[in-house]
């Protein structure tokens, strides 16, 4: 037990709360962009699986980050623009779409792999690139801040300005407030003369852009290749952490810190000889509580609001 606790009152838990919260970060501010505009997505797993393996596809070939960088982007906005067109353009069920683009994440990554390297678990057979991690000048000289800033990949301080970012766009911005009123009355936006289709278009091209970006993370910053399946749940992991951060985004960022530190959490558990399926279950856990908790106060606000009413 004393060793639990020495791991996790340190700045190696902290530094590694950050590493495996970038993820998490990217996905549960699309996420976020995407809700705004009034979209119900799930398709962000099919989409960080895509623009993972393109990340790594790009680099491997072309023996360069920015063009794996970039052919992971496209991947994963590829995925976000079929989503859009079929729930925008064709109005087919967005729950049942974004499953139907998991699952061809899934399955479609595997064949794209096998059919490049010959391999179907991983892409080791390709030569692939990783992007650097960086020493921050002074800060890293600093005792515990030093330890636990610097030296991140370059993408987990991507991912921070991106809170930053994603916090002006929706706030302080023309085009941040158009997604906020089409998501939440497109019928008054409308009226107005906003383009409702080419809004919600817009904020779900935004979101498989900055969900793209955890996908080339996991391929080429947190690990240096691409496996079957290396989202494990994530993508739905941020949704959740955007539901628990109420659609509002620095308390989405901190949500998604609390679902990273459960997944660190369990990775110094299973450094300690405890069963790993059971330290495997903590982040997922943790996600179940979240909703749970955010799901308890919206029926409470809904029974006041009535009790009001009455």
């Amino acid at each position: 037990m004393d060793a639990i606790f020495s791991s996790i009152f340190s700045a190696e838990f902290v530094f590694s709360v950050l590493r495996v919260s970038t993820p998490l970060i990217f996905v549960s501010l699309a996420a976020l962009v995407v809700r705004n505009g009034g979209v119900m997505c799930i398709a962000f797993e099919g989409m960080m699986l895509f623009s993972a393996l393109g990340a790594v596809i790009g680099s491997a070939f072309a023996q360069n980050q920015i063009v794996g960088v970039l052919l992971g982007l496209i991947m994963g906005m590829a995925i976000a623009a079929i989503f859009a067109y079929f729930v925008l353009v064709l109005n087919s069920n967005g729950v049942l779409t974004g499953l139907a683009l998991n699952i061809l994440g899934s399955g479609g990554t595997v064949f794209m792999l096998y059919l490049i390297s010959g391999d179907k678990g991983s892409s080791t057979a390709l030569k692939s690139l990783m992007i650097p991690n960086i020493n921050i000048p002074i800060i890293k000289n600093i005792p515990i801040l030093g330890e636990i800033i610097s030296g991140h990949n370059v993408l987990t301080y991507v991912a921070l300005l991106t809170v930053v970012f994603v916090y002006l766009l929706i706030n302080k911005t023309p085009l941040g407030l158009r997604i906020r009123s089409v998501g939440e009355n497109p019928h008054a936006a409308e009226s107005v003369g906003i383009k409702v289709v080419k809004t919600k278009f817009i904020a779900l091209m935004i979101g498989g852009f900055i969900a793209s970006l955890g996908g080339i993370y996991m391929s080429m910053g947190y690990l240096p290749f691409f496996t079957r399946d290396m989202m494990a749940g994530r993508g739905f992991m941020g949704i959740a952490a955007q539901n628990l951060g109420q659609g509002l985004t620095f308390p989405t960022f901190i949500a998604a810190l609390l679902f990273g530190s459960a997944e660190a959490l369990s990775n110094i558990m299973q450094s300690l000889r405890l069963p790993s399926e059971l330290m495997q279950m903590v982040p997922y856990i943790f996600t179940l509580v979240g909703l749970m908790l955010v799901g308890g106060d919206k029926n409470k606000k809904a029974s006041k609001k009535e009790a009001k009413n009455e």
